[in-house]
């Protein structure tokens, strides 16, 4: 394979092959890639500006039966440490986002064998009628699968239900690594590669806005993960006109402190700073029809994500008021209000609050500075 001739492919906005895309993940000079990534970023984003996001992560539930061997967050049902979250709870967490400028929950919980769609409808209307300005970016393709295991229903009705409960977008979730073999490996109690893409393409004929994201670093081979971009684009490819599809892709580092993969198996994070940024150029370079790429800083942490918005990336994420199940494996970063636009200045652009639509934001009149305490 020719560089310049993948490269100027690459430029042009055309899908590569994965073996195209290996081939440059592995041989390409880092400069050449970043230059690359950079160059597609400032077409597809010409404000260039760097956004971000004032959210909440709270979780409906930590009771699952997925037994994913990465997450240390769940409890089995019965365990006296499981919990259903409570309305008092969400009202006393909701208001303290909008303290401090946030208007969104990423509303997350476990596969709950007896939480079903009725249990998601009342609980999204009911936070609505408490709170309409809320956002409500909700659960996730294998959680979306569950529940319609539970009802013996479909996909699409599940997804409509909830929409007219409430739910404004549906995040990337669960994605791991789209690959039935790393899934059993990993999470074999989550729905396999295939249902979470077709629950992602139904939600895109729905009208409902979406992400895709990527866990790395763990078993997979290289190979998988450049078949995983592939499968993210060919979704995305066939979205109805109109749709906004995947709004972004979220490529962020396996977290293993504790968890079973790193106590059975043995598995640990060993992806380099390097590696990271390529799989950012890597991520611009092969979803050319992904507008959004986002550095996970809370996984890679500030520097290396700093030198990412350099490579492609043009979105900082969430400074995550709250986050309970990657810091549960070992996620060690944190964020203010003040700290990620300090962090967006310093590698040299203008940072931009948005909204989970991508749409710009004003900066609240009032946000607090002391918003990660702990």
């Amino acid at each position: 394979m020719v560089l310049n001739e993948l490269l100027k492919k690459a430029m042009a906005f055309e899908f590569l092959s994965v073996e195209e895309g290996m081939w440059l993940f592995e041989h390409a000079p880092l400069s050449e890639l970043m230059f690359v990534a950079n160059e597609m970023r400032k077409v597809q984003v010409p404000h260039g500006k760097v956004t971000w996001i004032i959210d909440r992560n709270m979780n409906t539930t930590n009771v699952c039966i997925a037994n994913c061997k990465f997450c240390n967050f769940y409890r089995i049902p019965g365990h006296p440490e499981a919990y259903i979250t409570d309305i008092e709870t969400y009202k006393v967490k909701i208001e303290e986002t909008f303290r401090y400028g946030g208007e969104q929950l990423l509303l997350q919980g476990g596969h709950h064998p007896e939480l079903g769609l009725a249990y998601y409808t009342d609980l999204f209307r009911t936070l609505k009628k408490l709170y309409p300005t809320l956002k409500l970016h909700a659960l996730g393709p294998p959680e979306i699968a569950h529940i319609t295991k539970l009802e013996k229903s479909t996909h699409h009705e599940v997804l409509k239900a909830l929409m007219e409960a409430g739910m404004d977008s549906l995040p990337g979730a669960g994605a791991e690594i789209l690959d039935d073999r790393v899934r059993k490996l990993v999470s074999n109690g989550k729905c396999g590669a295939q249902e979470w893409l077709d629950v992602m393409a139904e939600a895109h004929k729905l009208g409902l806005t979406t992400s895709a994201t990527m866990m790395f670093g763990h078993v997979e081979t290289i190979r998988e993960r450049f078949e995983h971009l592939a499968k993210i684009r060919e979704v995305q490819s066939r979205k109805p006109e109109g749709a906004k599809g995947f709004l972004n892709f979220i490529p962020w580092t396996f977290q293993g402190v504790d968890t079973l993969l790193e106590k059975i198996r043995g598995v640990r994070n060993m992806t380099t700073a390097e590696e990271y940024i390529r799989m950012i150029a890597m991520s611009r370079i092969m979803l050319p029809n992904v507008k959004n790429i986002q550095a996970s800083w809370l996984t890679v942490g500030k520097s290396v994500a700093q030198v990412c918005l350099h490579a492609g990336a043009n979105d900082f994420g969430s400074i995550m008021i709250e986050e309970n199940v990657v810091s549960a494996a070992g996620a060690p970063h944190r964020f203010t209000a003040a700290g990620i636009q300090d962090s967006i200045r310093a590698a040299g652009f203008e940072p931009q609050l948005r909204d989970q639509q991508y749409e710009f934001r004003a900066m609240p009149a009032v946000l607090e500075e002391q918003v990660i305490s702990y």
